[in-house]
């Protein structure tokens, strides 16, 4: 099985991936479409789990993905301890309806 193309390019998917991750991470939340969250889920625990390794090299693997180096820190030093104790399985989606203008199915991804 594949991933979805979501309607971009590779390279705009990879960014778009990036920058989301990198919110989720600054605020704990973002709104965003289903299938968006669905697949920012693993790229999203693979970060969290990088963080909870703790080492030099999750953490300049953590600031090659990740944008900004304020996130990266934040990682490291609150997010990745608060899930110390759990195997995965470190975001929740819920639905919350249509979007307005589109129709499209909205969510809210946060950290558990």
């Amino acid at each position: 099985m594949g991933h979805r193309k979501l309607g971009r390019r590779t390279n705009h998917r990879k960014s778009l991936f990036r920058n989301l991750v990198t919110s989720t991470l600054r605020h704990e939340r973002i709104v965003t479409t289903v299938p968006k969250a669905k697949d920012l889920r693993t790229p999203l625990d693979h970060m969290i789990t990088l963080g909870k390794r703790g080492d030099l090299h999750a953490r300049r693997q953590a600031l090659a993905y990740l944008v900004d180096e304020d996130v990266v820190n934040k990682l490291f030093s609150t997010i990745a301890p608060r899930y110390a104790d759990r195997p995965g399985g470190y975001s929740r989606i819920i639905q919350i309806g249509a979007r307005r203008g589109d129709a499209a199915p909205m969510c809210v991804l946060e950290l558990v």
